[in-house]
């Protein structure tokens, strides 16, 4: 708008808008709206911290005796399971697929499961099944009805959490917790749009891959 159109629309004068404009330290209008221009531009950008000081503290914390028992033990029940779903939902569904690709090229086959409406219910309880569930927040609903069913059903779980003290890892028979700062760009309620989570999936592919390379030592031995 021009200043005669705000001065119009605002119902005062154009010396009115001016003094305005030198209150906010600006020269005149056209300064004011370039720096207004600015200051939207800045309030709709992101700011998206990065996670290295996050990623290194839980790189030392893999270098705990006690973290390295719970990694063997995850290791030994992968290792004697006839079958092994590696379950995702969403972000995490990446880390499940690596998971299982990366599992079945060390020897252990094992399948993926990104639907959170699998029919896990046909699975034979016959079969000595580990299902590695990859979520962050074990909160989620549909990951906790897939581990509640997957329980259920006689399957042993493994949890790859944020925590180890969410729905998800109480279900499990171990978990595996990296501890990082949960991220998330909040939705806008007009426009009906949900949460992002950009938490990072790093720490849950390391572990996976950890485990992986552990099972391939496991598997030779036996």
């Amino acid at each position: 708008m021009k200043i005669r159109e705000l001065a119009s629309e605002a119902h005062v004068s154009t010396s009115t808008i001016l003094r305005f404009c030198k209150k906010l330290d600006c020269y005149g209008y056209t300064e004011f709206k370039y720096k207004l221009k600015q200051y939207v531009g800045q309030k709709n950008t992101v700011q998206v911290p990065d996670d290295l000081d996050e990623l290194r503290t839980f790189l030392g914390r893999l270098e705990n005796p006690a973290y390295q028992k719970q990694l063997d033990e995850a290791v030994g029940i992968i290792a004697r399971a006839d079958r092994v779903i590696c379950v995702g939902i969403c972000n995490s569904g990446y880390a499940a697929e690596h998971a299982a690709r990366y599992f079945t090229s060390f020897g252990k086959f094992s399948l993926p499961i990104t639907d959170p409406y699998y029919p896990v219910h046909q699975l034979d309880e016959k079969i000595n099944t580990v299902a590695v569930i990859f979520s962050v927040s074990g909160e989620s609903y549909e990951p906790v009805v897939l581990a509640n069913n997957l329980k259920k059903h006689g399957c042993r779980i493994v949890c790859i959490s944020n925590t180890d003290q969410n729905t998800i890892a109480k279900l499990s028979d171990i978990t595996l917790p990296y501890f990082i700062n949960q991220r998330r760009i909040g939705g806008d309620s007009d426009m009906e749009t949900e949460d992002i989570d950009f938490t990072s999936q790093a720490p849950a592919v390391i572990l996976a891959e950890l485990l992986g390379k552990r099972l391939a030592g496991r598997l030779k031995e036996e």
